[in-house]
């Protein structure tokens, strides 16, 4: 099969277009021949030994394709049959996966980390971590909601967001701040973001944001002077670069749930105004089966838009990291085969 391999972490364009032997699937296993995949900052680290993954390397966290062929034991899908690839991988035996909380598993893996992944023609994934594609959305679309979306869920679940809320998504323009935004909205939040791009902005408020704000400014006054008040929720993966503003942006008693750190690892926090106006803060990693297959379901409903922002053909792969390593993009970057 044709696959873009990683043999050394010199960055993204270490990346290399070879054909490589095609996996079988193994007992309890199913192979899946890929229509289209996403990329997602995970395959730039990756490259960057962001963990330093088992070399040679395929990334590729999203995909979605035919099943070609299933392994000893498989029974609930079929060749032929058209999926999603969920990638986040548990064992399914240990006792946080039987409590269904897939990313504290003993042994978790995130497909295109830990596992090679679908920025190749084909990928290899246990039984549980494929469901039926809907038939509303086209491949790229099927491709490209995955770990943002599941990601986002999981961060706003965690954060207790309800409805009438008021919701700040930080530094809109990448997969889960977008797929945040989209949430939110349906959650019935009142939705604001911040950026350091006014176009992207604009386009956050034609998805449905009331308002935006220049992340490079004091946003967390810009929000209160706007509305007369904080957020109940900050949605926050940027990490130091605006931290203190977003802390800054909460209401009394408001939640900042966070995912990331693109900015760098190391944030200060200021104990008493925490405690003093009784805020939490709240880590979030990746999503547990139960809320992929919701995810899918709002997807599928269209409830949840899946916000795309280029796709490129498959072979163009140097291009499309180009793209999101420049942070160019709003929403996801896709890939067709």
């Amino acid at each position: 099969m044709k696959a873009w391999v990683l043999h050394d972490i010199s960055g993204p364009q270490s990346f290399v277009l070879e054909d490589v032997e095609t996996p079988d699937p193994g007992p309890g296993e199913v192979r899946v021949k890929l229509a289209a995949s996403a990329l997602n900052h995970l395959d730039i680290w990756s490259s960057l030994g962001l963990p330093k993954p088992h070399l040679p390397h395929v990334a590729g966290a999203d995909g979605a394709g035919v099943i070609d062929a299933i392994g000893e034991g498989v029974s609930s899908v079929n060749p032929g049959q058209e999926v999603v690839v969920n990638p986040s991988v548990g064992c399914g035996t240990c006792p946080a996966c039987l409590r269904g909380d897939t990313p504290l598993c003993s042994t978790y893996q995130i497909l295109g980390e830990h596992r090679w992944g679908t920025l190749a023609e084909y990928v290899v994934v246990p039984e549980r971590n494929v469901l039926p594609k809907p038939d509303q959305l086209g491949w790229e679309e099927a491709a490209a909601y995955g770990l943002v979306t599941g990601t986002a869920y999981r961060m706003l679940r965690r954060a207790r967001l309800s409805s009438g809320d008021v919701l700040l998504v930080v530094g809109v323009g990448g997969g889960v701040s977008s797929a945040g935004l989209a949430l939110g909205k349906t959650m019935g939040a009142t939705v604001y973001v911040t950026s350091t791009n006014t176009d992207k902005i604009c386009r956050a408020i034609q998805l449905g944001a009331t308002g935006g704000f220049n992340s490079t400014n004091l946003f967390a006054k810009d929000l209160k002077q706007e509305i007369g008040r904080g957020a109940d929720v900050v949605l926050e993966n940027v990490g130091p670069a605006t931290w203190e503003q977003s802390v800054r942006s909460l209401e009394p008693g408001g939640r900042l749930v966070t995912c990331g750190s693109t900015s760098g690892t190391k944030v200060e926090i200021t104990v008493p105004h925490l405690f003093f106006k009784q805020l939490e803060i709240l880590g979030s990693t990746m999503f547990d089966y139960a809320e992929f297959a919701a995810v899918t379901n709002l997807i599928g409903s269209g409830r949840v838009p899946v916000v795309i922002d280029k796709i490129f053909d498959f072979g163009d792969l140097p291009a499309a990291l180009a793209r999101l390593e420049a942070g160019q993009q709003l929403g996801k970057i896709v890939l067709r085969a």
